[in-house]
């Protein structure tokens, strides 16, 4: 009895000791790269034979704590969205355990089946990785409405015309896995599919010019495929963005189409102008053009084919073939044109434009991952431009002609664009290398009561090498690269030989908690275009002629960015600044040639921006509403040979999103955002849009306005020369509480798995051909 009772008093003693000693875990998670606090990083701890014990999920600073554990042996297994898993051993815990920063690394593996229940993001030096939440990718019916829920800073987000832009007019490159991609191959995604999105807001020195970069990284299905289509069209005039996309897998094999079809027929389009010309030696003539409605008739299409095949997981090969054609069959001004000196003296005006431009292009496309954590990626690309323009202008007064003008171009352009890169991955950090090589040559006709036949060639040969690493907090990007650009014009002689020097560099520093410095500054080299190489006079009107100059010259812009992004809770906000500085601008100049007015360009002195935007973004139903709020300034320096002009213009936009279940509803606004050149003020868009929609299963129908406050619609473009000054505004009646309708549906089929990343996007769209329109 007595040894019984000891026995059983033992055993009480000794689990009480162990239920006292009731201990904890604790920890930070953060990248490895930024060392940046992860949120809703999952933790699990479980025993040495994997028996669940306890698990806890990381905060706003990436802390965690797992409490009631007992001593013994364990495994913590941390786990984020985007990052490798990782696997801590504990072995003989006996006491309270701080484990300090536990570092998770980026997964460079694309993954397959994720559901993301928040929008999680992280910011390194070259890019922004978001990972849409499962709210916004079933508030979306495809790739451009999805960036609209994220609401990137910057990006703009046309959502009547699904279109893409960032401030200033900058390149927007387009990738899917890597892989060029063109809007309407965008549109065909589905937002199910949609893994994440690599926003390159600070692309390198391989990606030349472009302002911003988006990648989409998605799934993929060995087998099956899906097809969708997307309309949206008016009820109350024409208007129209019809897409239809299908995908095809087989094993190792992907076949994609896609169809977009976009109209506009208007019949309420006019344009309103103030003229004034000084000839120079006392003769000033004000004219006022006063608009008639006038007859908008216009579509385009665009249409790719893909082929896709990946033997292995580590070699890509693609070629896309695509056609873009655009048909203009009326763009038709009627105007009465008044003097001021001469009221009763009344023109009356007419000013039809057509045009036409088809652009078939074969891309090729050719990836390898090499031993030792190498890469080579070798892309070629054609492209034909066939244009064909006519413009008829007139000016009638009491049944006689005062002016007659027609011309007509017909233009044939071809270019190739070839790139190669190499890119090695070290401990230190990754060194790329890449050559780029881009030809083209054209054969243009113009005639205006005489025939002009021009023939150019233009060549731009471009090297580089980067490094990018980081020492701790500060992560850099390093590159240096170089430019050969080559001209010449068949006839004259003329042309250009130049060789520029192109370097790059990233400064980054990221803080403790969700929050980041950059500095950026570049070097870029920038090419006349072959229209204003071209030496070849069109009218405008009876008093002004467009004239190229063959004698222009490559220069040379220095940009420097300062930007920054903090995030705390429901706020995120971001700034972004810049000065640009471009001696030797090529722009725009006027000067007298007897009783007309010369439209030209020439390598003027300097042309110098100072821009600053803050946005701040807020969720506070995380992602049922969202509000994000954009305010800035423009500030321009324009120094021309002949001229010298300052203009400042502040904007603002504002995008109010609300997902309920099915329901989503949206609101967006902005004012101009205005580009000064040379001497010429091009007003940007000052729109508001209305939407609703309802998403059900594999289909989704919605309402919009664009406009729904306002009883017009204009776009205002201003020159300052001294010697034609000039003031015009374009409306469009119809675009005012314009109702449109949408219907989205797709059937996809098929199980799925990650494909791998194309790293290159090259194309040509400039046709090269001088305009004359007013």
């Amino acid at each position: 009895m007595n040894k019984l009772l000891f026995t059983f008093l033992f055993c009480f003693c000794c689990a009480s000791l162990i239920f006292a000693q009731s201990l904890k875990i604790s920890g930070r998670i953060t990248d490895a790269q930024s060392k940046a606090p992860l949120e809703f990083a999952n933790i699990v701890l479980t025993t040495a034979d994997t028996t669940f014990v306890g698990g806890a999920t990381s905060n706003i600073n990436g802390d965690f704590l797992v409490e009631n554990v007992v001593p013994g042996d364990y495994r913590l297994v941390v786990s984020s969205v985007g990052y490798k898993t990782s696997e801590t051993v504990l072995q003989g815990v006996d006491e309270v355990v701080n484990l300090g920063s536990l570092e998770l690394e980026e997964n460079s593996v694309l993954l397959d089946e994720v559901t993301v229940a928040a929008s999680n993001e992280k910011s390194n030096s070259d890019r922004k990785i978001v990972f849409p939440s499962d709210k916004q990718k079933k508030a979306s019916s495809n790739g451009i409405e999805l960036l609209k829920q994220i609401a990137l800073p910057r990006l703009q987000v046309n959502a009547l015309q699904r279109t893409l832009s960032v401030p200033g007019g900058g390149e927007v490159q387009l990738r899917i896995n890597g892989i060029i991609a063109t809007n309407e191959e965008v549109i065909a995604l589905l937002p199910e599919d949609i893994i994440k999105i690599e926003y390159h807001d600070n692309p390198g020195l391989r990606y030349g010019n472009a302002a911003v970069v988006l990648d989409y990284i998605t799934k993929r299905k060995v087998s099956g495929g899906n097809v969708s289509v997307d309309f949206t069209n008016a009820v109350n005039a024409v208007w129209g963005e019809d897409q239809l996309s299908a995908k095809v897998n087989h094993k190792k094999s992907e076949f994609s189409l896609s169809y977009r079809l976009a109209t506009r027929d208007f019949y309420q389009m006019w344009r309103e102008n103030k003229e004034k010309f000084n000839f120079g030696d006392g003769k000033v003539i004000n004219r006022k053009e006063v608009g008639q409605p006038g007859h908008l008739g216009m579509y385009w299409q665009n249409a790719s084919m893909q082929y896709n095949y990946q033997p292995d997981d580590k070699t890509v090969m693609n070629a896309t073939f695509r056609y873009f054609g655009n048909e203009q069959d009326h763009f038709d001004y009627y105007s009465d044109l008044y003097f001021t000196d001469r009221p009763n003296d009344i023109l009356k005006l007419t000013d039809k434009t057509t045009a036409s431009t088809k652009r078939p292009s074969l891309d090729l496309y050719f990836q390898k991952t090499l031993p030792a954590n190498q890469l080579l990626v070798v892309n070629v690309v054609g492209t034909y431009i066939g244009s064909k323009s006519g413009r008829f202008y007139q000016e009638n007064q009491n049944g006689s002609l005062i002016s007659d003008i027609q011309n007509n171009v017909d233009g044939k352009k071809y270019s190739i664009i070839a790139e190669s890169i190499y890119e090695k991955q070290m401990k230190a950090g990754t060194f790329s290398a890449g050559l780029k090589h881009s030809q083209a040559f054209s054969d243009n006709t113009y005639t205006n009561g005489k025939r002009y036949v021009t023939e150019m060639r233009q060549a731009d040969t471009y090297a580089y090498i980067s490094f990018k690493g980081k020492l701790k907090n500060l992560e850099y990007n390093l590159g240096i690269g170089g430019t050969r650009a080559w001209s010449f014009q068949e006839g004259d002689g003329d042309g250009y030989e130049t060789y520029t020097f192109n370097p790059r560099l990233t400064l980054q520093y990221n803080f403790p908690s969700n929050a980041y410095l950059r500095l950026q500054g570049s070097v870029n080299n920038n090419q006349p275009s072959l229209s204003e190489l071209s030496a070849v006079d069109q009218r405008i009107d009876s008093l002004q002629i467009v004239r190229g100059n063959p004698l222009l010259q490559p220069y040379t812009s220095y940009q420097v960015n300062l930007s920054g992004e903090a995030r705390k809770g429901i706020f995120t906000a971001n700034l972004w600044s810049s000065y640009e500085y471009r001696p030797k601008a090529i722009m725009d100049e006027k000067f007298v040639e007897g009783n007309r007015i010369i439209n030209t360009f020439d390598n003027q002195k300097s042309w110098q921006r100072l821009s600053v935007e803050t946005t701040l973004k807020v969720k506070p139903l995380k992602d049922l509403l969202q509000v994000s709020a954009t305010g800035g300034v423009n500030h321009y320096l324009s120094d021309g040979n002949t001229y010298n002009h300052e203009y400042t213009n502040w904007f603002y936009r504002g995008d109010l999103s609300f997902v309920y279940k099915k329901v989503m509803l949206a609101f967006q606004i902005q004012s101009n955002w205005n580009w000064f050149w040379g001497e010429n003020v091009y007003g940007g868009e000052n729109y508001h849009l209305l939407q609703a929609k309802y998403n059900m299963k594999n289909c989704s129908i919605g309402l919009g306005v664009f406009n729904p406050f306002s009883d017009n619609y204009k776009v205002v473009n201003e020159n300052w020369s001294q010697h034609a000054t000039i003031k015009k505004a374009n409306y469009i009646n119809e675009s005012s509480r314009l109702v449109m309708v949408q219907f989205s549906w797709n059937l996809s089929f098929g199980r799925k798995y990650a494909s791998a990343q194309k790293k290159l996007q090259n194309s040509d769209s400039d046709s090269g051909i001088v305009t004359n329109s007013k």
